[in-house]
């Protein structure tokens, strides 16, 4: 059981590549927005619900078997807040590149409410602060590309 819920929570090893696991897990989960929102809308929410229904069953214990909280190798949780950022967003480069960027740059620098919301040690934690920076990539991007994306 142990290897599984290492293998979700770093996305089948994405986690452990050097650097900026952060980024790679999140360049990870673009492909993977990909084929959601293939779905449409009620397809993309059951699949989205489910997603995130994994990241928080695994990113508690991955946490515990890595021996630290929020480790840099858990992964699932940047891959969650991407699909957050992209939902209903249109299939194009500019939407991909620009919730990919809006995203990342919205999880390093954590601003506030993001940075309040990942206190503590649990898989909520590690997990609500990206879905909440997901959140708000896609205000932005929706404001930014709005309809011309």
């Amino acid at each position: 059981m142990p290897r599984i819920i290492l293998a979700a929570a770093t996305l089948g090893g994405v986690g452990y590549l050097p650097l900026m696991p952060g980024t790679w897990g999140t360049l990870a989960a673009l492909p993977l927005w990909f084929l959601l929102a293939h779905l449409g809308p009620w397809g993309y929410g059951l699949a989205f619900t489910l997603f995130l229904a994994l990241a928080l069953a695994v990113a508690g214990p991955a946490q515990r078997l890595l021996g630290k909280t929020d480790h840099g190798a858990i992964v699932i949780d940047e891959a969650a807040g991407l699909l957050v950022a992209l939902a209903g967003a249109p299939l194009t480069w500019t939407w991909a590149v620009g919730g990919f960027v809006a995203f990342r740059v919205l999880d390093i620098l954590k601003p506030w409410p993001i940075r309040a919301l990942s206190r503590g040690e649990g898989s909520l934690e590690v997990v609500v602060d990206d879905v909440f920076a997901g959140l708000m990539a896609r205000v932005g991007l929706e404001l930014l590309l709005g309809s011309t994306g």
